[in-house]
């Protein structure tokens, strides 16, 4: 069952709170060096930014995390690129994971990066989800391509998408 974000984010003040009280109490009422004290204010900031990073995973952002193996095509996004203001568009995908061939519960929505082919492929699939035709993604290795990557031209991404319909059921005969 996944997290709920509230029973992550309430221990997590409280965590803070606690923490904060405490750099307080020892700053104040120790005679520590100087040094001490700065070395506890810096771990109590790096805490700050664990936890912000924490949140980031809980809060509905878009992760750049690779997609699942397989995984039941919801709904997509496409944030065209614009080169005349230097934006290099983006690709919103939401996905629920295949595990033991049962969808989890919980989407999950993944960034890529804005490529015609992939768009193409996720716009054809959202079309025929919406005419009923359940759409499942897997993820392959990228093929060809051999040398540095820094070499290759183009396209960056180790993955490919494809898009495949929901066999329909075959009812038994009478």
């Amino acid at each position: 069952m996944p997290i709920a974000p509230t029973s992550v984010l309430t221990p997590l003040i409280v965590v803070y709170v606690l923490l904060g009280f405490a750099l307080l109490v020892l700053c104040l009422a120790t005679r520590w060096r100087w040094w001490v004290k700065a070395l506890m204010v810096l771990l109590v900031s790096g805490f700050y930014f664990v936890g912000q990073h924490s949140f980031w995973l809980v809060s509905g952002w878009p992760t750049t995390d690779e997609l699942p193996r397989r995984f039941v095509l919801l709904s997509a996004v496409f944030d065209e690129p614009s080169p005349a203001r230097g934006h290099k568009g983006a690709i919103f995908i939401w996905v629920n994971p295949i595990e033991d061939n049962q969808p989890l519960s919980m989407p999950r929505v993944h960034q890529l990066p804005y490529e015609p082919d992939l768009r193409r492929i996720l716009g054809d699939g959202i079309k025929k989800a919406r005419d009923g035709n359940t759409q499942i993604g897997t993820t392959e290795p990228r093929r060809g391509g051999s040398g540095l990557p820094w070499l290759r031209p183009g396209n960056d991404s180790p993955v490919e998408i494809k898009l495949s319909d929901v066999p329909r059921a075959q009812l038994p005969e009478k």
